[in-house]
C-alpha cells in the first residue's frame, strides 16, 4: 500500500499551528550552520564575553564640539569594530514605535487567508506584499519565517495598494515611522562621512540623496518551531543595503558573527538596532564593516521583527570605494558594480572550481581542528562561519536561473548553428569523398590505359623485331641466286 503523501503548507505559521513536532526536511539546516545555536534565552542573559555596542545618539546634535564629537567617535568606532550597534535616544517617540509594532503584529494575528489577499509573486519578479522564502537559499533549504516586504519610503515610489488595509493604523504608523527613519538615516551618514575625513552630506549623496534612495520595509513572522536547534529563521548573511534600522518585539534571535562566535545580541528597551551594510562598506573600501548575522528561532515565543533596508537606486549609482578612502597602502577592495550588480554577485559570485577549492581548505581545516578536541573549538566556528558565507554565495536561487535562461536559450542556439555547420561539413564532406572516388576510378582507367599502351608497344617493337629478320631473309636471297 502506498502512502499518501501530505503537501507541506505554504506558510511556515500554518506549519507551526498544525501540531507537528518534527519539522520537514526542507527546513533542516546543514549541520555546519547549527554551531553555536543553544536556548536562546539562556544566551540573551549572558553578560560575559562580546556585547553588541550601545550608542547613545542624545548628544549627535550638540552644540557643545567636545560632547558631540564623543557621540560621534563612539557611533565610529561601533561601526569599524563590529558594523552593528544599540542606537538609544534616537529621537523617535516610544507611542510611534509601539504603533508600528502594533501595527505590524494585528496583520500577522489575521488568519492566513486573509492574509493571502496581500500574497507576492517571487516567480514573476514580484517580491512585494505577503510571501515565504522559497528554496533559492544557499543550500536549497528553507527558512523558518513568514514575511511581508514593500517600500515605504519616498512616499512617490510606494504602492499603497499592497499595503495592509487591517488595522486601519497600518498605513499612518508605518508612514510616520518611515519619514523620521529617513531623517535618522541622514543623521548616519553625516557620522560616518566626518569619521572618514569627508564632508558630512558626501556618503547620503553617493547612495542617492532624499531623493533616490529608497527604504524598504520588510516585516519578518518567525513562529513559534518545535525544533528550534535545526532550523534557522534568516541564515547567516550580510546586507546588501548602505544602513539597516530594526525594530523587534523583545523576543531574541539576532545573532552576529564577532571574533570567531556567534554571539546572541539582547533585547534592549526602546532601542533600534542599526546594520552597517555592504554598500557603506565598499564605499568606505572596508573601513566600516557588514557584519555577518542570522536569526534563530524557538519553541516558546513568537518572533517578529520589521527591518528598514535603506537602498541605493539599483542602476544609476557605481558603487567603488571613495578615492578619499584609497591609497597606496590601502589600495581598493572592491571593483566597481552597480547596486544591482552587487546583488548578484551576493548570490553567485563563486563559480563551482572556486567552491570546490575553498570546500578542500575547508575539509583540511575541519580535520585539523577535529584533533584538537576544546581548544579548538574556535577554529570550528570560524570554519563554519565560512563555510556558511560559501554556501550563501553558490546558486540556487530563482534570481540566478533567472539571470542564466537567456544564456541556456543562447548556448541552444549557437549549438544549432554549429550542428548545422556540422551537417554542412558533413555533406561537404562526402563531395570530397565522391571526388576523391572519381580520382581513384580515373586513375585505374589510366592505368588500365598504360597497361594497353604497354602491350602494344611489346606488340610494335615484336613487328619491327619480326621487319628486321625479314629483311636479313631478303637481303640473302640474292645472293643464294648470284651463286
Amino acid at each position: 500500500m502506498v502512502s499518501e503523501v501530505v503537501p507541506i503548507p505554504s506558510r511556515v505559521e500554518s506549519l507551526a499551528k498544525s501540531g507537528i513536532q518534527v519539522i520537514p526536511k526542507e527546513y533542516v539546516r546543514p549541520q555546519e550552520e547549527l554551531n553555536g545555536i543553544g536556548n536562546i534565552f539562556e544566551d540573551e542573559k549572558k553578560d560575559e564575553g562580546p556585547q553588541v555596542p550601545m550608542i547613545n545618539l542624545k548628544e549627535i546634535d550638540s552644540e557643545d564640539k567636545e560632547i558631540r564629537e564623543k557621540c560621534h567617535q563612539e557611533l565610529k568606532k561601533a561601526a569599524v569594530e563590529w558594523g552593528v550597534m544599540h542606537l538609544v535616544n534616537h529621537g523617535m517617540s516610544d507611542e510611534l514605535i509601539d504603533r508600528v509594532k502594533v501595527a505590524g503584529g494585528t496583520f500577522f494575528d489575521l488568519p492566513v487567508e486573509e492574509k493571502e489577499k496581500y500574497a507576492n509573486d517571487q516567480a514573476s519578479g514580484n517580491v512585494q506584499g505577503y510571501g515565504s522564502k522559497l528554496a533559492n537559499s544557499a543550500c536549497g533549504q528553507l527558512e523558518w519565517e513568514d514575511y511581508f516586504f514593500h517600500c515605504v519610503f519616498p512616499e512617490d515610489k510606494r504602492d499603497l495598494a499592497i499595503w495592509p488595509k487591517t488595522p486601519a493604523d497600518y498605513i499612518p504608523a508605518t508612514s510616520e515611522y518611515a519619514k523620521q527613519i529617513r531623517n535618522l538615516a541622514t543623521k548616519i551618514f553625516a557620522v560616518l562621512s566626518i569619521g572618514l575625513g569627508l564632508e558630512e552630506g558626501r556618503l547620503e549623496k553617493e547612495v542617492g540623496g532624499m531623493e533616490d534612495l529608497l527604504l524598504q520595509m520588510k516585516i519578518n513572522y518567525y513562529p513559534k518551531c518545535p525544533q528550534p536547534e535545526l532550523a534557522l529563521g534568516v541564515e547567516a548573511h550580510t546586507d546588501v543595503s548602505a544602513l539597516t534600522f530594526i525594530l523587534h518585539n523583545m523576543v531574541p534571535g539576532l545573532q552576529l558573527f564577532y571574533e570567531g562566535k556567534w554571539v546572541t545580541a539582547k533585547c534592549v528597551p526602546n532601542s533600534i538596532i542599526m546594520h552597517i551594510g555592504d554598500t557603506i562598506e565598499i564605499l568606505s573600501n572596508g573601513k566600516y564593516k557588514s557584519i555577518l548575522h542570522r536569526g534563530v528561532v524557538n519553541k516558546e515565543k513568537v518572533r517578529i521583527s520589521w527591518a528598514i533596508f535603506c537602498e541605493p537606486p539599483k542602476e544609476r549609482i557605481m558603487l567603488k570605494p571613495l578615492p578619499e578612502t584609497v591609497t597606496e597602502a590601502e589600495p581598493s577592495q572592491f571593483p566597481p558594480r552597480t547596486f544591482a550588480q552587487h546583488m548578484a554577485h551576493k548570490l553567485f559570485k563563486k563559480d563551482d572550481n572556486d567552491a570546490a577549492a575553498e570546500q578542500k581548505v575547508f575539509k583540511k581545516d575541519d580535520q585539523d581542528s577535529a584533533a584538537v578536541h576544546k581548544a579548538s573549538e574556535k577554529d570550528n566556528r570560524d570554519i563554519a562561519a565560512e563555510h556558511i558565507v560559501l554556501k550563501e554565495d553558490k546558486q540556487d536561487s530563482a534570481v540566478e536561473q533567472k539571470a542564466f535562461k537567456k544564456v541556456d536559450q543562447d548556448v541552444v542556439a549557437e549549438r544549432k548553428v554549429l550542428k548545422e555547420d556540422e551537417q554542412d561539413a558533413v555533406a561537404e564532406l562526402k563531395v570530397f569523398k565522391k571526388v576523391d572516388q572519381d580520382v581513384v576510378d580515373e586513375r585505374k582507367v589510366l592505368k588500365e590505359d598504360e597497361q594497353d599502351a604497354v602491350a602494344q608497344l611489346k606488340v610494335f617493337k615484336k613487328d619491327d623485331q619480326d621487319v628486321v629478320t625479314e629483311h636479313k631473309v631478303l637481303k640473302d636471297v640474292p645472293a643464294k641466286e648470284s651463286k
